[in-house]
């Protein structure tokens, strides 16, 4: 399967090309399926005193949701385009998150964990957030968050499990137990996990998650999707020969695809291709 699930454009305010621009990319390099997966607007911040373009405004959301559709019957005969969203968690806003989620028919909802309250552990302008915490201690509240974001029942899969890794903040201490414990729960609420490209490009030099989280995800029967999490139009699919290639040695063979909020897992195939 040549998918890429985790894409974002112009209106999320911190990426760029318009929708149809990544959609005639994906045809280009020869996708089945591209999602189209933006973040969600913010709900626990004021946009306009936050950090600027960390998510597309709440006025965007049904012109995104329109224009994704109106390129899916557009396209129909030469790409599958699934339409999601990239949800944010934000523990304390759960109402806000299922009226958003329950307005507008998404073939998916990837739960993501960017916020621990007010600061966006994955934005490089809010890196001083780490000054003066136990990183053990940072690592323990993502997880429990994670934990909390899988048992909402909102998500159909988990966004880059160990984002928290992004600029190379680690703890001493060993966080295999944290790890485990929100897989676990990832499993028990039958929730998928994706492979994220997208760390090969960031300073922690690694997808998300690690090599040792995956083969934990086989082991329990965790079922992975993969995505680029592209913010340009060419890093679509980026990295992504590199995912399969590992998920292969790890020994997975299907893919989690999604449609109406149903998961089919369809054969990886013997090849993808590079980009």
């Amino acid at each position: 399967m040549r998918i890429d699930y985790h894409t974002h454009h112009v209106r999320c305010g911190h990426a760029s090309g318009e929708l149809e621009e990544y959609v005639l990319r994906g045809i280009e390099i020869g996708l089945e399926e591209l999602g189209l997966s933006d973040h969600m607007p913010l709900l626990h911040v004021d946009p306009a005193t936050y950090y600027e373009g960390s998510a597309m405004l709440m006025e965007e959301l049904p012109r995104y949701v329109e224009e994704a559709f109106h390129l899916k019957e557009k396209y129909k005969s030469q790409i599958d385009i699934r339409i999601g969203l990239e949800g944010d968690y934000i523990e304390g806003y759960e109402a806000d998150i299922e009226r958003i989620i329950k307005a507008y028919p998404w073939d998916y909802v990837i739960g993501s964990v960017h916020f621990l309250g007010e600061w966006d552990i994955t934005d490089y302008r809010q890196t001083h957030g780490w000054e003066g915490k136990d990183a053990y201690a940072v690592y323990e509240q993502y997880y429990d968050a994670v934990k909390k974001a899988a048992r909402t029942g909102f998500y159909d899969y988990i966004g880059h499990f160990d984002v928290v890794k992004r600029f190379g903040f680690k703890p001493e201490r060993d966080v295999t137990g944290l790890e485990n414990a929100a897989l676990d729960v990832i499993k028990e609420c039958d929730l998928a996990i994706e492979l994220n490209a997208s760390g090969l490009r960031m300073p922690v030099a690694e997808m998300f998650p690690s090599r040792r989280i995956l083969e934990y995800c086989y082991t329990k029967g965790i079922p992975l999707t993969i995505g680029s999490d592209a913010h340009q139009p060419e890093r679509l699919a980026q990295y992504l020969d590199q995912a399969v290639d590992l998920l292969k040695e790890i020994g997975f063979n299907k893919l989690a695809t999604f449609e109406k909020r149903n998961r089919t897992l369809k054969p990886i195939g013997n090849a993808f291709f590079h980009v």
